[in-house]
């Protein structure tokens, strides 16, 4: 039987993750072609509420009935506390599923998959900054955030917003082959499937708490990264007993003061590596780090690549353009 990927528009949705998908499997098909299959098997087509319907408004094969092999639920462009009911749609994709399809969702979307209970004790990943809220609302999902995409046969999730490259690249691959896939990503400029988002990862304060005490040590330690910082010597700063600070931080940040400056420290660190051409030393100083080689295994651990990979992957280009300047020092 042939492929059709159904792409479901829910309401605010990432529109640009269905016309890209969408483009995926158009070049995807063409690669096919000029490998000697004329008639590629994937078919596409996007799927909307009309009132109480749910209804076709794209086909890229018209004139057969449908039949979704795949139905993938895109990013939201707002953040999931935010998203309306899709309550129809979602029972509509769990007929579909009952017929045989793949579900498939990416970034938020799998919020809207995940209210199906078809996650429940299974593999699933989701936008990194989405995940302590995802694993609130979802227990029973085995939730890894540091993947890119997980495919788990009858269910695929992916992670970000951009992620639909790599789960389109995916869905290509299982359809079309390793060939076609690689053939499609080199004539789109994309790269492979990524497998992992933790290079991508950031460290955002949790500074939405009450908690005054805290967010004066949260603010010292951020302006103070280059020096000592003692639990007794920022507890004496706010009068508060170290025991007392510790246990008041974690309630307020859900981290410890030591994982706290570690992580503020390490996102100073990713920071002057993509805008600077500063070198491991000099930046490790600058964040209170005397051996290199621990910042390089704390940075390797956080991100999954070495110092000089995140460089590479994510120096900014003026950046480049100093370190190719012939006069730079």
């Amino acid at each position: 039987m042939d492929a059709e990927i159904a792409l479901v528009a829910y309401p605010r949705c990432q529109m640009a993750a269905i016309f890209g998908l969408t483009d995926v499997f158009r070049v995807a098909g063409e690669q096919a072609a000029i490998l000697g299959s004329p008639d590629t098997p994937v078919r596409v087509s996007h799927w909307q509420l009309d009132e109480h319907d749910v209804v076709c408004t794209y086909d890229s094969r018209p004139g057969t009935a449908h039949r979704p092999t795949h139905v993938i639920f895109p990013p939201s462009l707002v953040e999931p506390e935010h998203m309306g009911s899709a309550d129809t749609l979602r029972r509509w994709a769990l007929g579909l599923r009952a017929d045989g399809a793949v579900l498939g969702a990416l970034c938020a979307g799998v919020f809207v998959l995940a209210e199906t209970g078809v996650l429940d004790r299974r593999p699933a990943t989701t936008h990194w900054a989405f995940a302590d809220q995802f694993a609130r609302r979802f227990p029973s999902v085995e939730l890894d955030a540091t993947r890119m995409v997980i495919d788990d046969g009858d269910v695929i999730t992916a992670a970000g917003i951009m992620a639909w490259v790599d789960l389109g690249l995916s869905l290509v691959e299982s359809l079309l082959g390793p060939t076609v896939m690689l053939r499609t990503s080199r004539f789109m400029i994309a790269d492979a499937p990524r497998q992992h988002q933790m290079p991508y990862m950031d460290f955002k304060p949790p500074n939405t708490h009450t908690d005054e005490e805290v967010l004066r040590i949260q603010q010292r330690i951020q302006s103070e990264l280059d020096r000592p910082l003692s639990i007794e010597d920022l507890a004496r700063s706010v009068s508060l007993h170290p025991r007392t600070l510790q246990r008041r931080f974690s309630k307020a940040t859900a981290m410890s003061v030591t994982e706290y400056i570690q992580a503020a420290r390490l996102e100073r660190v990713m920071q002057d590596l993509a805008v600077t051409d500063h070198t491991l030393e000099r930046i490790a100083q600058s964040v209170g780090y005397t051996d290199t080689s621990t910042l390089r295994k704390l940075v390797r651990r956080s991100t999954g690549v070495t110092p000089a990979e995140y460089r590479r992957k994510f120096r900014t280009p003026s950046t480049r353009v100093a370190e190719a300047s012939p006069t730079h020092a």
